[in-house]
């Protein structure tokens, strides 16, 4: 009587043993698909030079800075999230109307399936970067009436130069906002907005020198923004 549990453990192994055989490996995926435009270490050359020739943005700190299920989402379904790439100036042309965005230019990224994107969002995850780049905790929760925010955002601090906080209002030349809450941890939001060049060094993203209370009020506008279509 008490081989038959054993023997059925050894049976349901087996029968799973294909299974695990196939999951999909995320560290490899990383190193096949992601590697050759991003850096997963961190880079012993953070020159500018380096920045204006690099493919897409670093993910050596992941973990620290995306939501996990919008990038099982996001690689299975790639989106621009910078409208003009990776860098402005080279994905736009002149026209007597103004610069626009050479779609024609901008790089396609690769889809993944299910498995293989829950692998990789995963194995992306697992990436926080030196200690201390993201402070845990940071962020501290609270509620910004969103035409205060708006008007912080677009008026009083300039960041609709660059950026979008909804659709079709705002730059083009940095990454597109009105989503931000869905794909950043608000204390990334948080810590990037104190300091860019701690994550980028010679990135021109301006360093607002933001009071706390102003820095928070930010930071919480940006991380209420979960719908690509927020108005």
């Amino acid at each position: 009587m008490g081989r038959i549990p054993i023997l059925l453990c050894v049976a349901a192994l087996t029968a799973a043993a294909p299974a695990l055989a196939g999951a999909a490996d995320g560290d490899a995926i990383l190193k096949q698909q992601c590697a050759p435009c991003h850096a997963l270490s961190k880079p012993s050359d953070l020159s500018l030079e380096r920045l204006w020739k690099r493919k897409g943005p670093d993910l050596y700190y992941a973990g620290v800075k995306f939501n996990q299920q919008w990038l099982v989402q996001w690689l299975q379904n790639p989106a621009r999230i910078r409208p003009a790439g990776e860098f402005y100036f080279k994905h736009v042309k002149m026209t007597p109307g103004g610069d626009i965005v050479d779609i024609a230019a901008l790089p396609r990224h690769p889809r993944l399936s299910k498995a293989d994107a829950e692998a990789a969002a995963a194995a992306l995850m697992a990436l926080k970067g030196p200690d201390a780049m993201v402070s845990k905790g940071a962020f501290k929760k609270q509620a910004v009436p969103a035409l205060i925010g708006a008007m912080f955002f677009e008026k009083l601090r300039g960041c609709a130069a660059c950026h979008m906080d909804k659709p079709n209002s705002g730059g083009l030349s940095g990454p597109e906002l009105y989503d931000a809450g869905k794909r950043l941890q608000p204390d990334y939001i948080y810590a990037y907005i104190k300091a860019p060049q701690r994550f980028d060094p010679h990135i021109w993203m301006p360093q607002l020198d933001l009071s706390e209370t102003d820095l928070q009020r930010l930071a919480n506008y940006l991380a209420a923004r979960q719908d690509a279509a927020a108005k």
